[in-house]
């Protein structure tokens, strides 16, 4: 015959702990309750830092009613029932049952701080997840109308909130995480990369003194093999100060083995036949595709560090900041390709608002010139 619950049961001490956190969740406020002086040996924690809105409605209410009088709790449950009506306000599923199973679970009330410690690391761990998933999100905005500076913007929170969980736990043995990590998941469109890395390519052999414009820009920002190939072979060429034309850049390219099966000459030449616009205009667009895909890899890089639960804090302030400092790479040459610096914004890592975004004016690509054999118009974003 199956069970009918008590009308009275909300099922909160029979709530399965997905993570130990749960636990040590339990535990700190069985603690709490049972003695509230240890409340004065917790710190670094707020009623947030709790993984459930249960848990986080009792820690509030223990922090704000006057503490009893140690003789007197221990002989009746009138604090308790204060704590009870004050955490039903926020949670109201919360029952005296509950509270009672709490002091049952715990397992030493002195050991109050370290549970508060353990409770402090995990809430740290989903901060920390929680802007990667936001920093993702917003490289894949499409409505952004100045999408690097925005996602630059939130990598800076991203670094803030770092600092800040570095500044509450030590440096400790085994820094580095040991989370394998996935390639990057970020999906470009390769037929627009394809188009204007093939358009800034062919501009640059037909003007090589452009050169030098975008010494910014390196084969790691092309998005595929052979663009960034080809591209090594022009700057060669330039560096050399040797004929550059679709030829020579082909000859070039067969000495660093890129000719084979899937790059015929021809196809090579015809690649390059086709120049427009500047080489600094295609070659902004290829470094900014290349520093939001490298902000994506940073979010989710940190999104799977934090979802090891085997790292400590500082294993994923570590990791973290690894992350954030290829990113800080790329940044700095965008700075470079776009002729001034970006705001650094340090802001709180728990307040969205911050100084208003300095927009920077999206550079337009100068007319086509006239041995172009494919007018700009129409091309140029």
């Amino acid at each position: 015959m199956p069970h009918s619950p008590d009308p009275d049961e909300d099922g909160l001490d029979m709530t399965p702990a997905p993570h130990p956190v749960f636990h040590v969740e339990q535990a700190l406020l069985g603690a709490l309750l049972l003695d509230p002086r240890h409340l004065g040996d917790v710190t670094g924690i707020r009623a947030d830092s709790f993984s459930t809105a249960a848990h986080a409605a009792l820690y509030a209410a223990i922090s704000s009613l006057p503490p009893p009088d140690p003789d007197e709790h221990a002989k009746n449950t009138t604090w308790l029932n204060q704590v009870l009506v004050a955490g039903r306000e926020q949670a109201r599923g919360l029952t005296a049952s509950y509270l009672h199973t709490l002091i049952q679970v715990c397992p030493r009330p002195r050991h109050a701080a370290a549970y508060a410690r353990m409770v402090e690391a995990e809430h740290a761990r989903r901060r920390l997840r929680a802007a990667a998933e936001h920093l993702v999100q917003t490289v894949h905005d499409a409505s952004l109308p100045h999408p690097v500076e925005t996602v630059l913007a939130e990598a800076d929170a991203l670094g803030a909130l770092v600092d800040d969980i570095a500044g509450r736990f030590p440096p400790r043995a085994g820094a580095l995480p040991r989370t394998t990590l996935a390639p990057p998941a970020i999906v470009p469109d390769h037929v627009e990369a394809a188009e204007e890395e093939q358009l800034l390519l062919a501009t640059a052999t037909a003007y090589p003194a452009d050169v030098a414009s975008v010494r910014w820009l390196l084969p790691e920002d092309f998005t595929q093999p052979l663009h960034a190939g080809l591209w090594q072979c022009i700057t060669a060429l330039t560096r050399r100060q040797e004929p550059v034309d679709p030829v020579t850049v082909l000859w070039e390219a067969q000495q660093h083995g890129l000719l084979g099966n899937a790059s015929e000459p021809g196809d090579v030449l015809r690649l390059l036949a086709e120049p427009a616009g500047s080489v600094e205009h295609w070659g902004q667009l290829t470094l900014k595709r290349s520093l939001l895909a490298t902000a994506d890899h940073a979010g989710r890089r940190i999104e799977a560090y934090t979802d090891d639960p085997s790292n400590t804090p500082f294993q994923l302030v570590a990791g973290a900041r690894r992350s954030l400092a290829q990113l800080g790479a790329i940044r700095t040459r965008w700075q470079h390709a776009i002729g001034r610096p970006l705001p650094q914004q340090r802001q709180a890592p728990t307040t969205r608002a911050g100084p208003p975004i300095r927009r920077v004016p999206t550079a337009s690509p100068p007319p086509a010139r006239p041995t172009a054999a494919r007018a700009a118009a129409g091309r140029t974003p």
